[in-house]
């Protein structure tokens, strides 16, 4: 796929209207949209073969089981890992609490906990509830008025405190910014910090390659990238994700049961009780797949070449306060209209068709250290198009006019 503005065509939802308006979906840092080989892969298994996978050995069962497990050897070789080191979950959220809950049995009232000033909140409460019942504490590594990480004082702080755990984003939901994590983690490994990355935003744009990362922990959510909601990964070193223990029990992850004992299977089953979401699983597959087909360098490149523009088309409007590193950058931009309340522009632009974020972006301690009460939040992707941002510059000059009367 070398035409990259032509692959739009592949997403159905993009043809729709709001009201009388084009839809111009600007929000795919909430959740991507989804091309039509993954919602024919959902609909061919359920129409065609649903079964059961790990659970029989009639052919419809054997099938879904394979292909069920092929998805696991497709994402391991887009992560660079092994297959063996990559559990299914509902999503990241439930891969960090794993994690989280894990490590919080090997942590002291002498631990140090290290995150980022720009984490998401499932990135900050699983480790909050982790130090009020490990007694460790939780230490912040800062960012500048910008909202950019204070990289040097990160790293000074990794190797100066010492922490249990690092755990830091790949890419900034709220402000796109992409994190140099392979400093973070070679400074906090010098020091023998457990390493927990939340890739969520990163796992489309950036394509990671954790065997060059180096990371203990890696985790995404399938819909940030084409595919289906409900599905999670959560990466782990083999030796690391075999000794967390049991998160939640049930059927499959078991290696034998009595009455008075349980004996669990090694990673990743031991993490992965109960039915799967097994069309989940494929159609991320499929999503897999597409994105397999893509140029990463072009990709970028396209993304790229679409974030520079909206960016100097908002920097050319008076009033407009963006916020974020804007070289290093997914394609997200966060931004505000003098003190104009987010909410009233975001509706304003939702009668233009424009679909964006408005809020704080589940990232309240960010917002609070940047002295806002939330931000306009466009999250581009690469079947978005030069005309997209048009339209949302016209519609927002619009809204603009609109509030200043």
């Amino acid at each position: 796929m070398n035409n990259i503005a032509e692959l739009r065509h592949d997403f159905p939802l993009l043809t729709r209207a709001v009201g009388d308006q084009p839809l111009i979906y600007l929000d795919s840092g909430a959740t991507s949209q989804k091309p039509q080989c993954v919602i024919d892969e959902i609909n061919d298994f359920y129409s065609k073969n649903n079964s059961n996978v790990h659970r029989g050995l009639h052919s419809l069962s054997e099938s879904a089981t394979s292909k069920y497990e092929q998805v696991r050897d497709k994402l391991a070789k887009y992560l660079a890992v092994s297959s063996q080191e990559i559990v299914w979950t509902s999503g990241a959220t439930e891969s960090l609490n794993i994690i989280a809950s894990g490590i919080t049995q090997s942590l002291s009232s002498n631990d140090i906990i290290l995150i980022s000033a720009l984490e998401h909140h499932a990135n900050i409460v699983p480790w909050q509830q982790a130090a009020q019942l490990s007694g460790a504490s939780i230490h912040i590594m800062p960012i500048d008025k910008y909202g950019v990480l204070d990289l040097p004082n990160a790293l000074d702080m990794i190797t100066r405190l010492k922490p249990a755990v690092v755990a830091c984003t790949h890419a900034s939901n709220t402000l796109g910014n992409i994190t140099d994590i392979k400093r973070i983690i070679g400074t906090a490994n010098q020091v023998n910090a457990t390493t927990v990355i939340d890739g969520t935003q990163a796992l489309m744009h950036l394509r990671p390659n954790l065997s060059e990362l180096k990371c203990d922990f890696y985790v995404g959510s399938a819909h940030k990238a084409l595919g289906p909601t409900g599905l999670g990964f959560l990466f782990g070193k083999y030796d690391k994700l075999n000794a967390l223990p049991v998160f939640k029990t049930g059927g499959e992850m078991i290696d034998t049961v009595s009455f008075s004992k349980t004996t669990y299977r090694n990673a990743p089953a031991k993490f992965e009780p109960g039915t799967p979401n097994i069309s989940g699983v494929l159609g991320f597959g499929a999503a897999l797949d597409y994105l397999n087909a893509i140029d990463i360098a072009r990709l970028k490149e396209y993304e790229q070449t679409l974030f520079k523009y909206c960016l100097s088309q908002l920097q050319e409007i008076p009033g407009i306060i963006i916020y974020g590193d804007m070289q290093y950058n997914i394609g997200t931009i966060s931004f505000n209209y003098r003190e104009e309340h987010h909410y009233d522009i975001a509706t304003l632009l939702n009668s233009y068709g424009v679909a964006l974020r408005s809020g704080h972006h589940c990232t309240q301690p960010l917002i609070s250290e940047l002295g806002i009460q939330g931000t306009l939040r466009v999250s581009l992707a690469f079947y978005n198009s030069h005309a997209d941002i048009d339209t949302f510059i016209t519609a927002l000059k619009n809204s603009i006019e609109l509030i200043e009367g």
